[in-house]
């Protein structure tokens, strides 16, 4: 069994921490804000005090943050993880980050003599919970075949697509993919609702035709209930396409759909729905047209 630290505790950081404990792995644990989840604690988890110390401690430190910012803080910070790393250990970042400030963090580990995987995960709350995460993991294939025992204890498709950063792009990819089934699903219920059709009842029957996905079947059902509490909030999936954006701005492409569903999230976030789960795209759409679906 191995020794674990882990760093980043919320919606998603503490289930698949919980997976891990549950595997048998000693756990080496740091929440930036407050003590750990009682469930961790009860299993036997470590609660350490900073970054530096679960580094120290650990011989697999794994991240699952917010940003862009939040990871380099925690990793490079003062009592950061470099702090605490000695040679032969591994990070593994499972947030969802900027692909180019991956491969400069990852260069700054290797230094240290130190193994680096950007791991970023989807499948939201649900998929934390059950351990059935998709991970897209960039690095070096030898540090991931080693690793790949404790990714199938969060997650079950698991693939390696290329080098560091590699991981976040596929991610960055996953969550445009993500934004515009959101964006489809919503104007159909609404389109739906305005001609005086039950949006819940063409959900269902859509469900059996090739319009079917695991959007319109998750995502859909939430809009129809107004059940918006987050599994995956806006204000991240926001965090996502600026990457996206930025992104396709150096490279010198347009991504005008990807923009579109941006500036409906923002509406969404001008009216106080940061945190709404991002299936509340549709609040944006109903204001637009004076019609709420349900």
């Amino acid at each position: 069994m191995a020794r674990i630290g882990f760093i980043g505790l919320g919606i998603m950081g503490a289930p698949m921490a919980q997976n891990l404990q549950a595997a048998g792995h000693t756990l080496y644990a740091y929440k930036r804000n407050g003590a750990l989840p009682p469930e961790l604690a009860a299993g036997g988890a470590t609660a350490c005090g900073s970054p530096k110390e679960v580094a120290q401690q650990a011989d697999v430190v794994i991240t699952m943050l917010p940003d862009t910012p939040d990871v380099a803080a925690v990793l490079f910070g003062e009592n950061g993880v470099a702090e605490g790393l000695s040679a032969g250990k591994t990070v593994i970042d499972m947030s969802s980050i900027s692909p180019l400030e991956t491969q400069a963090f990852a260069k700054r580990i290797n230094a240290l003599g130190c193994d680096y995987l950007d791991a970023p995960v989807s499948g939201g709350e649900v998929g934390a919970k059950a351990g059935t995460l998709t991970i897209m993991v960039g690095g070096d294939e030898a540090v991931f075949e080693r690793a790949k025992p404790l990714l199938e204890r969060m997650g079950k498709n698991i693939s390696l697509i290329g080098e560091n950063g590699a991981g976040q792009t596929c991610k960055v990819a996953n969550q445009i993919i993500v934004a515009l089934n959101i964006e489809a699903v919503a104007e159909a219920l609404l389109f739906a609702a305005r001609s005086g059709a039950d949006p819940e009842r063409v959900r269902r029957a859509l469900m059996g035709g090739f319009a079917a996905s695991r959007i319109l079947e998750v995502h859909g059902e939430r809009m129809t209930r107004r059940t918006f509490e987050p599994g995956f909030r806006i204000a991240l999936h926001q965090k996502d396409l600026a990457l996206a954006l930025d992104g396709a701005r150096k490279l010198g492409i347009a991504l005008p759909h990807t923009a579109g569903a941006q500036q409906l999230f923002s509406v969404c976030a001008a009216h106080g729905g940061s945190g709404w789960d991002h299936s509340a795209m549709i609040r944006a759409l109903e204001l637009m047209a004076n019609q709420d679906i349900a």
